[in-house]
């Protein structure tokens, strides 16, 4: 009887350290090829591990088939629970299931990343996980991802800062990803500088750069030039290019052109 107990408390524990585990996970759409562990509180006879079929079907003792491709794991194991009631096998189930390989979902990673692909949802895969394993954003590219997928049946869009996934302990814009995912980071915008710079050219736009910041970006002006005798293109909300006289202290905007005009002394 005591050992009873014991082996009662332990898979108890148990179940509960899952869950807790899983409740970072409960919106992943199970799809086929995902290896589950699926258990029953107080039924030990009915744990199982069982990979979804290419049908999205796992097969279970006592229920026999049942279709879960799709479901969130949440969804799972409530209609798990729900055939095994209905069945009559066991009164009140409380069903847990844990994904132990997450390989039947893939995220692509496109765009100015080092490695992009298609990668295998295998762990727990959040937003940092995918573009670490694309090789991170190349140097050309922006600070920005935009991840979009399918949530409860309808489009999803997420715009991520990449820099505060790594820069904060814990961000909020690290989401989990689902499969079918798709990651895309856009090339950086851009500046341009000519006339007389010492390196006239297209450079990257850092955050909130100035018009200082971007002339020293380009080298400052040649002998001939002036940091004070500066023309600025840009376009307006119409799409129509302005000539400015910028201050130094104005923020430079995607396609701005700098020209550095010589010295009148």
């Amino acid at each position: 009887m005591a050992h009873a107990l014991i082996r009662t408390f332990a898979l108890f524990f148990t179940l509960l350290t899952m869950n807790v585990f899983a409740q970072d996970n409960l919106d992943y759409p199970l799809g086929p090829g995902d290896v589950l562990r699926i258990q029953v509180f107080q039924n030990p006879d009915l744990t199982t591990e069982t990979r979804v079929s290419e049908n999205g079907y796992i097969t279970y003792p006592l229920i026999g088939t049942v279709d879960v491709g799709g479901l969130d794991i949440a969804a799972a194991e409530k209609k798990i629970a729900a055939a095994l009631k209905n069945g009559g096998f066991i009164r009140q189930p409380q069903v847990n299931i844990v994904v132990l390989h997450m390989r039947g979902n893939q995220v692509s990673v496109f765009g100015q990343v080092n490695r992009p692909g298609r990668f295998p949802l295998e762990t727990l895969s959040r937003v940092s996980d995918m573009l670490a394993m694309a090789g991170g954003a190349t140097a050309s590219g922006d600070d920005i991802a935009i991840v979009t997928g399918i949530r409860n049946g309808k489009s999803f869009r997420k715009v991520i800062d990449i820099p505060a996934l790594y820069l904060h302990e814990k961000s909020d814009e690290d989401i989990i990803l689902a499969g079918g995912d798709v990651i895309y980071v856009h090339r950086a915008p851009v500046f341009y500088i000519y006339g007389e710079a010492q390196r006239p050219g297209a450079y990257r736009i850092e955050r909130g750069m100035t018009i200082m910041q971007a002339l020293a970006q380009g080298g400052g002006p040649t002998a001939r030039g002036s940091e004070w005798w500066l023309r600025l293109h840009r376009k307006n909300g119409e799409g129509i290019v302005e000539k400015l006289s910028p201050e130094m202290t104005d923020a430079v905007q995607p396609n701005d052109i700098i020209y550095v005009r010589e010295s009148i002394f």
